[in-house]
């Protein structure tokens, strides 16, 4: 008998379980509140880890073909001098891959792709199957359904072998298994972001006097930005985002200047700016799972960004949730194996992240000590893959 799994949220960690447990032999059916895919966001560091996932689920040479390797990955002080370099070789040495970039959307299609619609095939573009109908219930593939709500977790578990929750950095689920303790933190760091047409061939993070800006490359010749600093907690800016951006970062290096000056020539029309908090989770979880529920993703380990890890972990969530429920018949076993490979090393990385959050916006004075440190690092230690 064919066993069920709902999943809720059509993010890099849904996508992925629901990927994973087709391959099992699973009927899948994935839930996402969002009216449709998104169509414009951020770029991903793919670590060794990450595609190490993505082999598992048959998209390795897919996502590797629609990313970009990075050649160096390179810290530097406002002024341009050189913290230390990130040796690429030493980590495909060790690792099999260094670290390639993908853009969010190109990510989120190609395992949407791979979900088909059930038979081997299928596409996602919006529209519900078999009614042509954009605006009722939209699907993609047969699978993905889109513009749901799901308030109730506990019991759409009694009508599935196994829900996944994989809702994000504000995942209702995590509210309602776990309650308010384990809200989303906010970090005290803001970040803005977008594409510029630049073409590096190096991921470079430039830090300075409690704020940080970074470059890293997109295929076609296009380059993804972000400049991150402390700022309140929802803060607005009447003189627009771009020129925020421009007043607090546009004494930096020429690198720096250069991705300012390009966004500003290609005017209000030509450029978008995003901006967005920085959020952990204020409490780690005591478990990911409950009863016939599992945590993915940033319902269960929501970091802030500062390792580059989230999509990564995300991906080995989906892999390893349907590796241990294909190996074992009672899924409350599945799920505590599950957690119990999971849970310790992303809420370690989770606190790493937050100490280099911490640490990279900090004040000028202890900046050097930051920066030696970081050298230090980057010629002794080993980036985890």
């Amino acid at each position: 008998m064919t066993r069920t799994a709902l999943v809720i949220g059509a993010g890099i960690g849904g996508l992925a379980t629901a990927v994973a447990l087709r391959h099992e032999g699973w009927d899948v059916e994935v839930r996402e509140r969002a009216p449709a895919p998104p169509s414009t966001g951020t770029s991903l560091g793919l670590w060794p880890g990450g595609l190490r996932a993505l082999d598992a689920l048959g998209l390795g040479a897919t996502a590797r073909g629609l990313s970009r390797e990075a050649a160096r990955g390179r810290f530097v002080r406002a002024d341009g001098t050189l913290i230390g370099n990130v040796d690429m070789e030493e980590l495909r040495r060790r690792a099999g891959d260094a670290v390639r970039v993908i853009s969010r959307p190109a990510l989120l299609g190609a395992l949407t792709d791979a979900l088909g619609d059930g038979t081997g095939g299928g596409t996602c573009d919006g529209t519900a199957a078999g009614t042509g109908d954009r605006t009722g219930d939209r699907t993609c593939g047969g699978i993905v359904r889109y513009g749901q709500q799901v308030t109730d977790v506990r019991a759409l578990a009694a009508d599935h072998d196994v829900v996944v929750a994989a809702d994000g950095l504000r995942s209702r689920a995590r509210a309602a298994l776990f309650g308010p303790a384990h809200r989303p933190r906010y970090s005290g760091v803001s970040a803005w972001h977008g594409t510029v047409a630049l073409d590096v061939p190096d991921m470079t993070e430039t830090w300075g006097d409690g704020a940080r800006f970074g470059v890293t490359p997109r295929k076609g010749g296009t380059a993804h930005w972000f400049a991150c600093a402390r700022a309140p907690e929802r803060a607005t800016y009447p003189e627009g985002e771009l020129a925020a951006v421009r007043a607090r970062f546009g004494t930096w290096h020429a690198g720096v200047r250069q991705v300012l000056d390009r966004l500003a020539a290609a005017g209000p029309e030509g450029v978008e700016v995003h901006r967005n908090d920085l959020y952990d989770l204020a409490a780690p979880l005591p478990r990911y799972v409950s009863g016939r529920v599992a945590l993915v993703g940033d319902a269960a380990h929501a970091m802030t960004p500062d390792l580059g890890r989230g999509a990564c972990e995300a991906l080995a969530d989906g892999v390893a949730l349907a590796r241990e429920l294909a190996a074992r018949d009672r899924v409350e076993a599945a799920l505590s194996a599950y957690d119990a490979a999971r849970r310790r090393p992303t809420q370690r990385l989770a606190r790493a992240a937050r100490v280099m959050n911490r640490a990279v916006h900090t004040r000028r004075r202890v900046a050097p000590v930051r920066d030696a440190a970081m050298r230090l690092y980057l010629t002794l230690g080993r980036p985890p893959a």
